[in-house]
């Protein structure tokens, strides 16, 4: 029965547009939006009574991490700044162990690059006697795509590798200056610096 009900078309009541001499009001509120907006409020104010108790019930005597990294001032907690939390050695050595990192992957990624660029070269020789098929064509596209990543992955660590050389060098101590581009020999754009020589004795 009930689906014989639902069968029979039924007319479908309209809400009222907003009247003329309201338009500067402006959309009026249909009923779909109202739900919206009275679903959005009762889910801020379960929020803000869900916390309320939350604050009530809490343990003053209960430890939580914040406590040491943070500070009141003026009543109001504020993290503790973290600033010269290590000392320049430390950082020196965080550096050293990064550029580490980095080089151990350049150069795996360049171990891995020159097989793949072996197998392909060796590949298209032995695929040069025989015709190539359309499930060989796809492969040799695919590995195409491959050694293509692998080189622009190996560019990137490489551009990497240098900076935080750069870097490294420029943390060291003795007088440095950066060059002007007149004073560059061959143009490049990254910056070039100059160290004073040092006397050693």
């Amino acid at each position: 029965m009930s689906s014989l009900r639902n069968a029979i078309p039924r007319r479908t009541h309209k809400e009222r547009a907003q009247p003329q001499e309201r338009k500067k009001f402006g959309l009026l509120e249909k009923h779909k939006d109202y739900v919206l907006r009275a679903r959005a409020f009762h889910q801020k104010e379960d929020t803000l009574r869900r916390l309320r108790e939350k604050a009530a019930s809490r343990n003053p005597d209960e430890f939580y991490f914040k406590m040491v990294n943070t500070r009141m001032v003026d009543g109001i907690h504020r993290p503790k700044s973290e600033a010269n939390e290590y000392t320049p050695e430390e950082l020196m050595l965080m550096k050293t162990q990064d550029i580490g990192y980095v080089l151990q992957k350049l150069q795996s990624e360049k171990k891995a690059d020159e097989s793949h660029q072996a197998i392909t070269s060796w590949g298209s020789m032995a695929r040069l006697k025989r015709p190539i098929k359309g499930r060989n064509l796809g492969k040799t596209a695919a590995s195409y795509r491959e050694l293509e990543a692998r080189q622009k992955r190996v560019q990137d660590l490489e551009k990497l590798y240098s900076d935080m050389a750069l870097q490294r060098e420029l943390q060291k101590s003795g007088r440095k200056r950066k060059l002007g581009e007149d004073e560059i020999v061959q143009p490049t754009t990254r910056p070039v610096f100059k160290w004073r020589a040092k006397c050693k004795r």
